[in-house]
């Protein structure tokens, strides 16, 4: 049976999401967060040596990688071919979105997310106004910038798509859900990515990624 180590609101969430979607048995190991770093625990080096969450292990193979499970649970057991574009230009869509989404999209939320980290951090009093103003630099000059470029790249291709990868749902949907959900609480978000806030409206509509949030928990942004 696929086992599932769960990391509370983390990308393992899409994980859980697809093997609903799927309509597979799995078991689930939850693993909780430090609360004051935010981190994974140390029991999860024991599965993995990165200790990074998602992780799966099914058939004696222990795979990691958001992108690499999704791949492998849709190769091993998605007989019907419902969840991957099967066509030429629909399957290079589904390739593109699926390692675009951690590949491009994710640097920009992350780098977001340290540099709010670093002006929120304690510091010295005589240094923090230095920090703050480099880190506004950066911000305003280029990681912001950054990720209203990607934000707006997917909006515009939703603006005129129902799914990333045309009319019909795929796990390339799945793999996209993280970055857009963590995004959508910068300030501003739905009145600039409209396409992006029905994109999500659409998704949470779906009865397998309401499981996923009763059996894992509500995905929550700590960005």
């Amino acid at each position: 049976m696929i086992t599932l180590h769960h990391l509370e609101n983390s990308r393992s969430h899409r994980i859980l999401w697809l093997l609903e979607e799927l309509e597979l048995k799995y078991e689930i190991i939850e693993y909780k967060r430090n609360k004051l770093t935010m981190l994974a625990p140390k029991e999860l080096k024991d599965i993995h040596p990165l200790g990074k969450s998602p992780v799966i292990t099914d058939q004696g193979k222990t795979i990691a990688e958001s992108g690499a499970i999704i791949e492998y649970l849709i190769e091993e057991y998605d007989k019907s071919k419902k969840l991957k574009p099967q066509e030429v230009d629909g399957s290079l869509q589904y390739r593109y979105w699926l390692h675009y989404a951690e590949g491009s999209l994710m640097m920009p939320l992350m780098m977001t997310l340290l540099f709010a980290k670093i002006e929120a951090s304690p510091m010295p009093f005589i240094v923090k106004p230095i920090v703050k103003g480099l880190s506004k630099t950066v911000s305003a000059s280029f990681i912001t910038p950054q990720r209203n470029l990607h934000l707006g790249f997917l909006n515009n291709h939703l603006s005129s798509h129902k799914w990333f990868c045309g009319n019909d749902f795929s796990a390339a949907d799945i793999q996209l859900s993280f970055p857009i959900e963590s995004a959508s609480h910068f300030k501003g978000f739905a009145k600039d990515f409209p396409a992006l806030i029905d994109f999500l409206k659409r998704i949470k509509e779906r009865p397998a990624y309401q499981k996923a949030q009763e059996v894992g928990g509500e995905l929550k942004s700590f960005i």
